[in-house]
């Protein structure tokens, strides 16, 4: 039955919760700071003398470090364990934030914000997902999507909170306080990350660990076949579009609410709205596309995150901003929440962290151009409408792509489309039939 670990005695303390407990509080904290950004982007304007486009480049880089740097940071972490990177992630993190806050022109805001904390971000962000991953078979849609879903309370909580700070401290004191927290809270989290429920003794889902399954499936696909494969083009093609316009809000909402007289205090709400809304779809959505399919759910949130912004290319009033605010931050949520664990369901637990970071290089390349890009197209022509519409197109292409790559399952491991119940899956999930 799996041995006699000590935390056997205690099955209503599975250890996997924990873990998931982990990567909340880093994809809390990381991303939580990372999305604060707009609310400092009047001041850094401000104090360094620089366009709409300018500042938004920080964001960019930082957004591009963070997500490409996952295909290093992946084979790492499956090659020398998560712990150590994600540990080592919330405190760059934190140097990067605490560097910023000196920073004496805005080159060095580049170095400080947009290198340290998107190089922090990017060595634990998948490390973190990865180890999540490996503790749950039966119910991984739904504890990856709360692991994730400290990216949607973080951006609901870090923003006004900046905001606040701001107001009482100043930029520079509120990204040393930011900086406190990634130490203490985001570093100490990070050291409850283990990356093998057989460590303990058990299998996924706090399952006893069998002998005739522990060994079946030892490697999963090899990462070359797996990026080669049709399945894995897909993801890769429709991710890279939609992150062209995904992180666009993040960077550019609040300046977009203030330039339709919507007062200082209420456009940092529609960030926190993002929030709330991302926090419910990662609840809501991860655990729900465990019944539905996860790969049905992938095509139904892109096309809603082109939807919602369809609703802001018409939105210039507050109540419809915060409706796209809301109804995007849902489809956003369940769209992060679901691409780690379709990634461990098509290639197997082996190589997973290696091939979440490859996927996320997609997302690294459109979150490098998309904010800067909306920036530099404001500055030009004093309007975010182009920019939206782009966004609104290039999800819809994303939809058409994986509606093509959900017609054939491909790979041993694919075993979400539109299965038998979950309780008669677990076996053929764990032995990869």
């Amino acid at each position: 039955m799996g041995g006699t670990h000590p935390a056997r005695s205690k099955p209503g303390l599975f250890y996997g919760w924990l873990v998931v407990a982990a990567a909340f509080a880093v994809t809390l904290v990381g991303f939580g700071s990372a999305y604060t950004f707009s609310t400092f982007v009047a001041s850094l304007q401000t104090e360094f003398a620089a366009s709409r486009g300018s500042i938004s480049l920080v964001f960019s880089l930082a957004g591009f470090l963070y997500f490409g740097l996952g295909v290093i940071s992946g084979p790492l972490a499956d090659r020398w364990g998560s712990r150590p990177m994600v540990v080592t992630g919330m405190m760059l993190v934190a140097t990067g934030l605490a560097l910023a806050s000196a920073a004496r022109n805005l080159t060095e805001v580049y170095l400080a914000y947009g290198v340290g904390v998107g190089l922090g971000v990017g060595f634990s962000y998948v490390p973190a997902l990865g180890a999540v991953q490996k503790w749950f078979a039966r119910r991984r849609g739904f504890a990856s999507g709360l692991a994730v879903s400290g990216i949607g309370v973080g951006t609901l909580i870090m923003p006004p909170l900046a905001s606040a700070l701001i107001e009482a401290l100043g930029w520079r004191g509120t990204y040393l306080v930011l900086a406190g927290v990634a130490a203490v809270v985001g570093a100490g989290m990070g050291l409850l990350v283990e990356d093998d429920p057989s460590d303990r003794g058990l299998g996924p889902d706090g399952d006893p660990r069998r002998a005739d399954v522990a060994s079946v499936d030892p490697a999963g696909t090899s990462i070359r076949e797996a990026i080669r494969s049709r399945a894995f083009i897909g993801l890769y093609a429709a991710c890279l579009l939609c992150s062209f316009g995904v992180f666009v809000p993040f960077a550019h909402l609040v300046s977009y609410a203030l330039d339709q007289g919507v007062a200082q205090s209420s456009a940092v709400v529609l960030l926190a709205m993002i929030g709330v809304g991302s926090t419910a779809g990662r609840f809501v959505l991860g655990g729900l596309a465990d019944r539905m399919g996860r790969r049905l759910s992938l095509l139904v949130m892109i096309v809603g995150m082109a939807l919602a912004m369809a609703i802001w290319a018409a939105s210039t009033q507050f109540p419809a901003l915060t409706a796209f605010a809301l109804s995007y931050g849902v489809f956003y949520g369940g769209w992060v929440a679901v691409l780690p664990a379709i990634v461990m369901d098509q290639f197997g637990r082996r190589n997973v962290s290696s091939l979440i970071g490859a996927l996320y290089t997609s997302v690294a390349f459109g979150t490098l151009i998309g904010p800067s890009a909306a920036g530099f197209a404001f500055d030009i022509s004093n309007s975010y409408r182009l920019p939206i519409l782009a966004s609104v197109c290039a999800n819809l292409i994303a939809a058409g792509i994986v509606a093509g790559t959900l017609k054939t399952p491909i790979g041993p491991y694919d075993h979400n489309v539109r299965g038998p119940p979950l309780r008669n899956r677990h076996h053929s999930r764990l032995c990869g039939q």
